[in-house]
């Protein structure tokens, strides 16, 4: 049984490919993402069900597979990015809570499960992917078609990358106002050559105005994650960004918190934990909002370290910085499948015949 989903295996339709060659028996479990934090355990489980169920004398192999789900679709909007599964946006209250850092690493986690990731610098007037990633020199390519300019994205760490930061003077601020901002965000979108992606992660400007409603009036957005520190000051502004994702004419599924600098461990005492901006703020918001949390990413030096000399923290292998990163990356994924899932249950109740749960 898919412990979040609450269905069998086989009634979900990720057995496929069963062989049997005498005491030989093989088959592939396809995963509805290569994120899922899951599989190693439903992979035994299912090994166990055969040999519980069968024989103990069976040999049982496993291949693990993943096709990634599309995120739920509007049917008012038009979709203009077709071949991206799931647009994601990383969203904040405030400011100077991490969530550039938290973007960026979250999309190269997904990127090192095998998963076909893009990265939008939203952040029109504070832009920092080309910093981040090393790209400060680097040029923009495009190409015309049909006598329209089509831009390619820049590529590193597995992932694609588009910034306004590309396109204008780094030392130069934008004094650009909201129609202005919003119409050059929507070409980061409709004029970039993005092909075939299973999640396109949006690093948004801090707060809620013009971009965040631009954003989900032109994109069919899969869900939403909100970025926060432990402090009071933060969970506030969190909270509000919570509710104007849920309100009425937006309806953008929350998928969850992400409580950033949640703790300290110094390197000398890897088992002590100091909370200098408070305990269990993230906890107590996720509990009160209905949402899951879904990491505590902590303050350490090498993240904010890496992101200045262009290498996010979850290149690396086996730290505990990138491994905080891909179990985010992994609840994340998690929650879109669930979410897909349960659209596609609502849907089919809503347009069954004679259903007792229609108006529901």
């Amino acid at each position: 049984m898919d412990p979040d989903l609450h269905k069998d295996l086989v009634s979900l339709g990720m057995i496929e490919d069963i062989q049997i060659d005498g005491k030989e028996i093989k088959f592939k479990l396809i995963l509805t993402t290569p994120a899922c934090p899951l599989k190693e355990k439903l992979k035994n489980e299912c090994i166990e069900s055969i040999k519980n169920n069968v024989s103990t004398e069976l040999n049982v192999t496993v291949e693990l597979g993943a096709k990634v789900k599309a995120g739920q679709q509007q049917k008012q909007k038009e979709n203009i990015l077709p071949q991206v599964k799931n647009i994601v946006l990383v969203a904040s209250g405030k400011g100077g809570v991490g969530k550039s850092t938290v973007a960026a690493n979250l999309a190269v986690s997904l990127a090192k499960t095998g998963a076909s990731v893009g990265l939008v610098d939203a952040d029109i007037y504070g832009p920092s992917v080309p910093l981040m990633f090393d790209l400060m020199e680097e040029q923009v390519q495009a190409y015309e078609e049909e006598g329209k300019t089509r831009i390619l994205p820049m590529e590193k760490y597995g992932i694609k990358l588009i910034s306004i930061g590309f396109f204008v003077d780094p030392e130069k601020a934008l004094i650009w106002r909201g129609p202005m901002a919003s119409n050059a965000l929507k070409q980061l979108f409709t004029d970039v050559e993005w092909g075939p992606l299973d999640y396109l992660i949006v690093d948004t400007p801090p707060g809620t105005g013009d971009i965040h409603l631009t954003l989900v009036q032109t994109l069919n957005v899969a869900g939403v994650a909100i970025v926060t520190t432990p402090q009071e000051v933060a969970l506030a502004d969190a909270r509000k960004a919570i509710n104007m994702f849920r309100q009425e004419g937006i309806k953008v599924p929350v998928l969850g918190l992400i409580e950033n600098m949640s703790y300290f461990t110094p390197a000398e005492l890897p088992e002590n934990k100091y909370f200098l901006f408070g305990r269990d703020g993230g906890n107590r918001l996720s509990e009160e909002m209905k949402t899951p949390l879904l990491g505590q990413i902590p303050i350490v030096q090498d993240i904010c370290d890496s992101a200045d000399q262009g290498e996010p923290v979850a290149v690396k292998d086996n730290t505990p910085e990138a491994k905080a990163f891909m179990h985010l990356a992994e609840e994340l994924s998690r929650q879109l499948s669930i979410w897909s899932e349960f659209k596609e249950i609502a849907d089919i109740m809503k347009n069954s015949e004679g259903c007792s749960c229609k108006k529901n």
